[in-house]
């Protein structure tokens, strides 16, 4: 080996070892300065010889990388939401809830705190960090390997023995609350605006694009999830346990429960001494121990059976109401805002919080300028939730609900059995159309990312377009050189050739996304992400879904009465059907993607299938499309209604027994490949 290659591998492994001593047992094992020379020794070396500087090098920590756009990374599994409560009753119903499927007392809970910053993925290969991917929309996120690597309590290189060779570790990244002090400290003495929160600094500072900046923040990480596609463990105590042993940050705050009354005790004793705490926390994360019983018990369409999260009891101040606006959004809701003077709440100064709807505001017997309690739900979105009515002013007057549009002054509608109000003038009212294009160009539908609020107010303006399929008909000298008046008082705004490139080259590509991302970014109400791949794989074409009747609607998995009637509201405007006439001119795909010449038949239709394990030929995710494709329908536990378990290695023990015990059926891949082939 080259001796200078052999030399920074030696310096890299040194010093990485150093730094897991020092950050992780609290030890030094040389001085500060006998550190730092070693450490410039190293930086010396690579400098000199640049293609033998190694992946898990301690100088990255310092950063340098400079990203003009982060990549977007599928994960390979997906990063779920918890359902949350702030009701204990809602915590025994939980344990009810699992006791009933796992048919068993005998089982354990972790409970964990909830930590407030940025939700992490962080994939390692033989030992060493691969990439780091924020969890976005929980299927996809961006690709901030280069700033995750600046924080220096994430391994590089692990630790210990027995790892797999390939795996990911699920964290939170946050600002200290010393850290975030000090910040502030540093940004009042140089006259700069403070940050508001350490959650909003923490998100904000992994998406700086110069990881030399992030460096200098002290960001930490707590490690608290394992997942691969091998066996390592089979509680996960013990995979934080092994996360520990391989170098990672684990929080110590961490504790089993034999059951739900310890969990309780648990919940209590962290309600009182989370303020001692270094970060910010806003509750407790209660999991199912065993492994096994986390494969039987599954996942809901959005969340995982076998967690929860309890959310502490909110910060409450007092402020008073200012007024009462109205906000139209995309689907024509109005909705209600209160403005209120000016309060600090959870770290950030409150002017505003939603009122929701009509319903609300006479709930609260709201009247005007009254004093009330604020709250941030979950943290996070201010909200009224009391009037101090012996405080209301004497010649206060009750709150009445507007009956026209604030924008284009429609009468407003009620549709029965509704909360909110809308406003009916879906293709004239400007803010509603700028809310369809916005939601159709935005990152989770078309992610047409050139193109931007302030320009598509423009090209409304300017009468480009009013509705998505104009977008399609756009030309280069239509935009070039385009001038347009802006929201701020007496501005205006031009764009330049190369926004004009860009726009045009975006729109363009936005022609390849996939059907069930288009039709999700029609924005038709009540038609979510899930909902419109539900859609879309049960009738293939957007045609067959305007098609189709009432009946065939609610015939689909998890679509009811309220999302077919929208659904065909939708579809019986003239105004949409010219529309999609235009899309599908313009070459947007309208019908799911599937291979050529494959002509899938009904071969599933009827059938309940569960999937689990490792396969040889496809992934886990390849499978269930087949499923899908077929017309079968996808569950996550086995039951009494499932007609196949499809198989692979590795499988959880728990599956198996009880398929075996209902006398389902379990195929091997190769048995399932047979079955759609036949």
């Amino acid at each position: 080996m080259n001796p200078i290659l052999e030399k920074i591998i030696q310096l890299t492994k040194e010093l990485n070892y150093l730094n897991y001593l020092y950050y992780k047992k609290d030890l030094n094992e040389i001085s500060d300065q006998a550190f730092d020379f070693k450490l410039k020794e190293l930086e010396k070396l690579e400098h000199d010889h640049p293609s033998f500087i190694q992946p898990d090098s301690p100088t990255l920590r310092v950063g340098g990388f400079v990203s003009k756009k982060f990549e977007t990374v599928i994960h390979q599994f997906p990063m779920l939401s918890l359902s949350n409560t702030y009701s204990k009753q809602d915590l025994i119903d939980f344990d009810e809830r699992v006791r009933k499927i796992l048919d068993s007392n005998d089982f354990e809970y972790v409970c964990e705190l909830k930590f407030d910053g940025l939700a992490i993925s962080i994939t390692y290969e033989q030992g060493r960090l691969l990439r780091a991917v924020t969890r976005g929309d929980g299927v996809k996120g961006d690709d901030i390997t280069a700033n995750v690597k600046t924080i220096k309590s994430i391994p590089l290189a692990l630790f210990g023995q027995n790892w797999p060779h390939k795996f990911e570790v699920r964290g939170e990244i946050f600002l200290p609350l010393k850290s975030f002090d000090e910040i502030n400290k540093k940004r009042l003495e140089n006259k700069e605006p403070l940050l508001a929160n350490p959650r909003n600094a923490a998100s904000g500072t992994m998406k700086m694009q110069d990881s030399a900046v992030v460096a200098q923040r002290n960001m930490d990480c707590y490690i608290y999830g394992l997942l691969s596609d091998s066996n390592i463990s089979n509680s996960h105590y013990e995979s934080l346990n092994l996360m520990e042993n391989w170098g990672f940050n684990i929080s110590n705050t961490y504790s089993k429960c034999s059951n739900i009354e310890a969990v309780m005790m648990y919940i209590e004793t962290w309600s009182k001494n989370r303020f001692n705490l270094p970060l910010e926390t806003d509750g407790v994360v209660i999991k199912v121990n065993d492994l096994r019983s986390q494969d039987e018990l599954g996942f809901t369409s959005k969340f995982p059976r076998w967690a929860i999260a309890f959310k502490f009891e909110s910060e409450s101040v007092q402020t008073r109401l200012k007024e009462i606006s109205y906000q139209v959004g995309r689907t024509g809701a109005i909705t209600p805002v209160a403005n209120l003077e000016p309060i600090s709440l959870a770290g950030t100064i409150v002017k505003r919080a939603s009122l929701h709807n009509a319903n609300e505001i006479v709930r609260l017997n709201l009247h005007e300028n009254d004093l009330v309690a604020l709250e941030k739900g979950g943290e996070i979105i201010p909200k009224v939730t009391h009037v101090y009515i012996e405080e209301r002013r004497a010649a206060a007057l009750p709150i009445k609900y507007i009956d026209e549009c604030p924008e284009c002054k429609t009468t407003l509608v009620r549709i029965d059995g509704e909360a909110n109000h809308y406003c009916p003038n879906e293709r004239g009212c400007p803010p509603q159309v700028l809310g369809r294009i916005a939601h159709f160009i935005s990152r989770n539908a078309l992610n047409i990312d050139s193109l931007g609020i302030k320009t598509v107010q423009g090209l409304i303006q300017k009468k480009l377009v009013k509705d998505v399929s104009d977008l399609y008909h756009l030309t280069f000298n239509q935009l070039n050189g385009l001038i347009f008046e802006t929201t701020e008082e007496n501005k205006t705004r031009s764009l330049q050739k190369k926004s004009a490139e860009n726009i045009i080259s975006a729109i363009e590509q936005s022609k390849g996304v996939s059907f069930e991302l288009v039709l999700f970014g029609l924005g038709i109400r009540y038609v979510g992400k899930t909902v419109a791949e539900k859609l879309a794989q049960h009738f293939y074409t957007l045609d067959l879904i305007k098609d189709a009747s009432f009946e065939e609607l609610i015939s689909v998995d998890e679509i009811g009465e309220t999302i077919a009637k929208s659904v065909k509201d939708f579809f019986s405007q003239e105004g949409n059907l010219e529309m999609i006439a235009r899309l599908q001119a313009s070459g947007i795909k309208l019908t799911l993607d599937q291979p050529s010449g494959e002509n899938y038949g009904n071969k599933l239709s009827g059938l309940t299938l569960v999937v689990s394990g490792v396969f040889l030929k496809y992934d886990r995710v390849s499978i269930k499309a087949m499923i899908k494709q077929h017309k079968g329908k996808i569950t996550s536990s086995i039951s009494s209604k499932t007609d196949y378990l499809v198989a692979g290695d590795n499988m959880g023990p728990a599956k198996k027994e009880k398929a075996l015990n209902l006398g389902v059926p379990i195929l091997t891949e190769t048995e399932f490949l047979y079955l759609i082939e036949e």
